[in-house]
């Protein structure tokens, strides 16, 4: 008779010192979004809910409308009603609340309908998004947004 093994759960904890060096802000959002900014294995930046309109123009659809579910420094995700190829490059059109953007962007993800493009633009375009996010951070942070 073969004997059933048992595994113990192994949790990734960071060191104490990074999150002694978080803002206030930083801390909050963490507490608030579970900590995945924390783990390297699910995402390399926190995301926020944002829900505009999403205009996507692709070599092999055309012009794709959608609407955004949440973003990060790095990427957008977005819900489309048309497939896309994955690894296909793509511009991306949408507002933020500092104004409208155009974006290049890389399609990486899709679940079902839900669509995660990546980033791959000018440093001057990513730091409108830096921007964006850390204001977004801070509004849910504080139960603004």
């Amino acid at each position: 008779m073969e004997e059933s093994k048992v595994f113990p759960v192994v949790r990734v904890v960071p060191p104490a010192d990074k999150i002694n060096q978080r803002s206030e802000a930083e801390r909050a959002a963490h507490k608030q979004f579970g900590g995945a900014a924390l783990r390297p294995d699910l995402r390399r930046q926190p995301r926020f809910k944002i829900e505009v309109d999403i205009r996507i123009r692709s070599r092999t659809c055309g012009l794709l409308k959608g609407r955004t579910v949440d973003i990060s420094e790095f990427g957008i995700a977005a819900m489309l009603p048309i497939e896309t190829p994955l690894g296909e490059s793509v511009h991306l059109n949408f507002t933020l609340p500092s104004g409208p953007l155009t974006i290049h962007a890389i399609v990486r993800q899709r679940n079902a309908f839900r669509y995660g493009f990546e980033f791959v633009d000018s440093e001057s375009v990513h730091e409108v998004i830096r921007r964006t996010c850390r204001d977004l951070a801070m509004d849910q942070a504080l139960g603004i947004a």
